[in-house]
């Protein structure tokens, strides 16, 4: 495209960067509570998947996206490999271990619910991360990004979020007795995948895209999608292949027995 492409917002320290440092901090004093003597210990591979995903998330929040492709980074460390780093600490499992029984089973309770199903459902995660990618670059509301600091942190926090409920459908470590089958979060996964690559693909060719930058910024922007996006994938994919357990789990979270 020959249109120049207008500013991205330097992204600067703000509060913002506290949300990894206090999300990190309270897993931590969690972890730190599962080695009393009445509790059956957490593992070091967790810690260190949480920490790993603090870390992703911290950078991207810090990342100066002073151009297409900074932004692109910003995007595939805020929705999926930030998100995945998360995801495989089982939080929730941890959570539920720290916290009062009687909240846990308010929190259960609650995940029972058809609106927590149904956004529990990889489908939901697949409409919400990559839909929300092709709104984005396929209609105004990436030059509005531009305009707006406000709108700008917002479609961050939204594939931030999205990412998340995306990566735990995928690859959630907790049991959960209304999770999809294994095959059928493969066959969303390589929905992902497709949709991913497929917009790529329109932004290395300008084509159908409303992104006001240079030709150039296009198609660094596109390679970090397809070839970034592809290796998260492989990654969701292998965790998911990992955690797999073939024999019935209980309803779910069994690790909050022990309150």
């Amino acid at each position: 495209m020959s249109v120049a492409h207008t500013a991205q917002h330097a992204t600067t320290v703000g509060p913002a960067v506290l949300v990894p440092l206090v999300a990190g901090w309270c897993y931590l004093a969690a972890v730190l509570r599962q080695r009393e003597p009445d509790r059956p210990g957490w593992s070091h591979w967790r810690t260190a998947a949480f920490a790993a995903g603090c870390a992703l998330l911290a950078v991207a929040l810090l990342l100066p996206a002073d151009g297409f492709a900074a932004h692109m980074w910003q995007h595939l460390l805020l929705g999926m490999l930030a998100p995945l780093g998360l995801v495989l600490g089982a939080p929730g499992t941890l959570l539920l271990r720290t916290v009062d029984r009687r909240v846990g089973r308010a929190a259960l309770r609650a995940l029972r619910h058809p609106v927590a199903r149904t956004l529990a459902h990889p489908v939901t995660g697949l409409l919400l991360t990559a839909g929300g990618l092709w709104l984005l670059y396929l209609t105004p509301l990436y030059r509005a990004t531009l305009a707006s600091p406000v709108l700008h942190d917002l479609v961050n926090l939204h594939f931030l979020l999205s990412g998340l409920l995306f990566t735990w459908s995928i690859a959630g470590l907790e049991p959960y007795r209304h999770r999809a089958s294994v095959p059928v979060r493969l066959v969303v996964l390589g929905v992902a995948v497709v949709a991913h690559a497929s917009l790529a693909q329109l932004l290395y060719a300008g084509l159908l895209i409303d992104v006001p930058a240079p030709s150039d910024a296009l198609r660094a922007g596109a390679a970090v999608m397809y070839y970034g996006g592809d290796a998260a994938e492989i990654l969701l994919a292998l965790a998911l292949l990992a955690s797999w357990r073939p024999q019935p789990r209980r309803v779910l979270l069994t690790a909050s027995a022990g309150g």
